[in-house]
């Protein structure tokens, strides 16, 4: 398989593995498997995400999805992954580090979404245990940060699970599903600084 190498001047963008799923970048041949589970989660999905485009789900609006994709990570701006059971291989939805700032910040923004025949078995548990130590040791990054509405609360139970930290609310921060929705922010930073600075 092939990976993109982004600009960082590293090891190119590798299969990242969990205890029950694995993720790599989305390619083209993802689009049947990727168009089944989003029309079939489309009213689980709609209320947490942006309004979805009239072709959402159209070979041409997943091309452009993958145009997007592939052109942020080889500029160091987020990678995007898919999520798929270790089992059987099943795409189970996707996770991503966007929005990726260097220089004195060196951050990202985690989203993830899931299927829903997939919901409630700790798989995106999994995938941001995962994610976390790609973004913090492949990525260099110093810190990670996320974001939930108040009302999600399987997002937040995820995000508390792995490490994160409620860091304040930011009103009407992002436009989800046609409406400006507050949400409560969650920062984790790299573990190593925190010891370091404990360590005095």
């Amino acid at each position: 398989m092939v990976f993109l190498r982004s600009t960082l001047g590293h090891d190119p963008v590798p299969i990242v593995r969990g205890t029950n799923v694995w993720m790599r970048l989305p390619v083209a041949a993802d689009y049947a498997s990727w168009g089944e589970l989003r029309s079939l989660s489309r009213d689980h999905l709609s209320p947490w995400e942006p309004a979805w485009a009239r072709d959402e789900l159209t070979r041409s609006a997943f091309r452009r999805r993958l145009r997007h994709y592939n052109r942020e990570a080889h500029d160091d701006l987020g990678y995007a992954f898919f999520i798929f059971d270790n089992e059987d291989d099943a795409l189970l939805g996707g996770i991503t580090l966007s929005n990726l700032r260097r220089g004195v910040t060196q951050a990202a923004s985690l989203g993830y979404w899931l299927g829903l025949p997939y919901v409630g078995r700790g798989r995106m548990s999994d995938a941001v245990s995962a994610m976390i130590p790609f973004a913090f040791g492949q990525l260099r990054l110093h810190r990670i940060e996320a974001a939930s509405i108040p009302s999600n609360q399987p997002s937040i139970r995820v995000l508390e699970r792995s490490g994160f930290e409620r860091e304040g609310l930011a009103r009407q921060y992002l436009k989800i599903n046609g409406h400006w929705s507050d949400h409560i922010l969650f920062g984790l930073v790299e573990p190593g600084v925190e010891a370091r600075k404990e360590r005095g």
